[in-house]
């Protein structure tokens, strides 16, 4: 299976009848859910196919869809005329058939849309998931032009972007194009870019089979391809690997280290309309000797507030075992494996490497004389999609930049919905060790808070101003009012950063 092989025509007629035929057997993200079952439908996902082929065994259309377009089986002629327009199907590209048996050129994988739109991703044979290897071919794992489908980095990405409508937006490594089709739901005009040609051809069938409008396909990297042009939102989902070397297109960016990122997040504040948003998915070094927050900050564009956030880290041994293995490099000849492994601990150590840090950067070009930067670690689960909490949290920082303290005093509160309180102590105590405000929406957040915060929190309901609730906390447990507003407003500035308080 060579990723030179031709790909299917991008004709809008002939992509509409074949998603016409793709709808009628139910060929959908629910239907495949209700077909294979919440297991089998999972392990797809991980790139196992065995429950699903067992679930499979079945004559009907969406079985055969399923094993056709998913397992990527060869099938007789006459079974899949019955469930497609055959004769279409293979003028256009989408199938090739010997006269007895029928074959997919390309990995067609059901996308449910976030308001229930029945979508489509496009990707190279054995792509849709799980890296180069997937594909279970050895000649594949090597080639360079390769195009994943639908992952766990680009659904994060899609995830957390705010989806206001905008006039303009820009997915730069667009792949197979998941990113432009959600922007294309809320954007006017859309453009996509691609170092890989392929890619772009991908992606314009992934828009075509979801009837999705069409977007401006441009060839080039990074910002090349838009010169002088500039958007209200860039998405990229890049290739952040850091890696020794540009082995595979799709995943290793051929820049020394972190470059690459650094070098996207660093151009995107001039390719940003005033207030427009910019959002990556990331890797970055730990650096022996430098502290990666400060790294990152360093990365953030004049004229940009930035929230940062690291969701994991892995050591330089799990990193490189992770993507030898994306690559399908752990089934090679143990001594190749050996020598490749060798050299990513080479990469590492000239570099100081000590670990490698994977997250979300968020720009907005606020033009603020004294920017926002937010660089945090919160490696626990949260609450998808987080667009409208991103959009939210910048929202609260320009608030929060806006008013001083006496200000902040005298504006009036409201507790986020699905905040709760716990206690934490030892059973029996009279009083709590520590209290703790935890979020159950959003970031899903956790803060430890004194008992004015926890009090102070508790009685935010907008109908008092901070500063009255203060004086009514102070004479409740005997404290000098004037010092309490004091030492306060830190902690509220805290809560409503976190959004646990809202301004009212």
């Amino acid at each position: 299976m060579s990723t030179t092989k031709p790909l299917p025509s991008t004709d809008r007629a002939g992509a509409a009848q074949l998603r016409a035929a793709l709808l009628a057997a139910d060929f959908t993200a629910d239907g495949l859910l209700e077909l294979l079952g919440a297991p089998a439908y999972a392990a797809l996902a991980r790139s196992e196919t065995v429950p699903a082929v067992r679930a499979t065994r079945g004559e009907g259309a969406l079985e055969t869809l399923v094993r056709l377009f998913l397992l990527q089986d060869a099938l007789p002629h006459a079974r899949v005329a019955e469930a497609l327009p055959l004769e279409q199907a293979v003028a256009q590209g989408w199938l090739t058939d010997d006269g007895e048996r029928v074959r997919a050129t390309v990995d067609v994988r059901p996308y449910g849309g976030p308001d229930g739109e029945d979508w489509f991703i496009v990707s190279d044979l054995g792509c849709a998931v799980g890296g180069a290897g997937g594909s279970g071919s050895q000649g594949r794992q090597a080639e360079a032009a390769v195009v994943l489908g639908v992952g766990g980095a680009s659904t994060t990405l899609a995830g957390i972007t705010v989806r206001r409508p905008v006039a303009s937006a820009l997915d730069l490594g667009t792949g197979s194009g998941i990113q432009a089709l959600h922007a294309a739901q809320h954007a006017t005009r859309v453009t996509a870019t691609d170092l890989n040609p392929r890619a772009l051809r991908i992606t314009a069938l992934t828009l075509a089979l979801s009837d999705a409008p069409e977007a401006d396909l441009r060839e080039g990297s990074l910002f090349e391809p838009v010169a002088d042009e500039t958007y209200d939102l860039i998405v990229s989902n890049p290739p952040f690997v850091i890696s020794p070397g540009a082995r595979l297109t799709y995943r290793d960016g051929g820049m020394g280290g972190d470059d690459l990122c650094r070098t996207l997040v660093q151009q995107a504040g001039e390719r940003l309309n005033e207030g427009g948003y910019a959002q990556f998915l990331a890797n970055w070094q730990h650096v022996e000797g430098e502290e990666w927050t400060e790294r990152l900050r360093g990365w953030v564009p004049r004229g940009c507030d930035a929230w940062i956030v690291q969701r994991e880290v892995q050591d330089i041994t799990q990193y490189a075992e992770l993507w030898l293995r994306d690559a399908g490099d752990h089934r090679s000849d143990p001594a190749e494996y050996a020598e490749r492994y060798d050299a990513w601990l080479d990469e590492f150590e000239a570099r100081k490497t000590k670990a490698i840090g994977f997250g979300w950067i968020t720009l907005r070009k606020s033009g603020a004389v004294e920017p926002s930067v937010t660089v945090e670690e919160w490696p626990h689960p949260v609450e998808q999609p987080l667009g409208e909490a991103v959009e939210a949290h910048f929202a609260r920082l320009d608030h929060l930049r806006a008013h001083d303290d006496a200000a902040l005093l005298a504006g009036h509160f409201v507790l986020a919905e699905g905040v709760v309180q716990e206690q934490v102590g030892l059973p029996g105590a009279e009083d709590p060790e520590h209290v703790v405000l935890r979020q159950h929406r959003g970031m899903r957040r956790a803060t430890k808070v004194d008992t004015i915060g926890a009090g102070f929190a508790g009685v935010c309901d907008g109908s008092m101003s901070a500063g009255r609730i203060l004086d009514a906390i102070a004479q409740l447990v005997g404290e000098d009012p004037v010092l309490l507003r004091d030492r306060t407003p830190a902690q509220i500035r805290l809560l409503v950063e976190q959004g646990f308080l809202l301004p009212a």
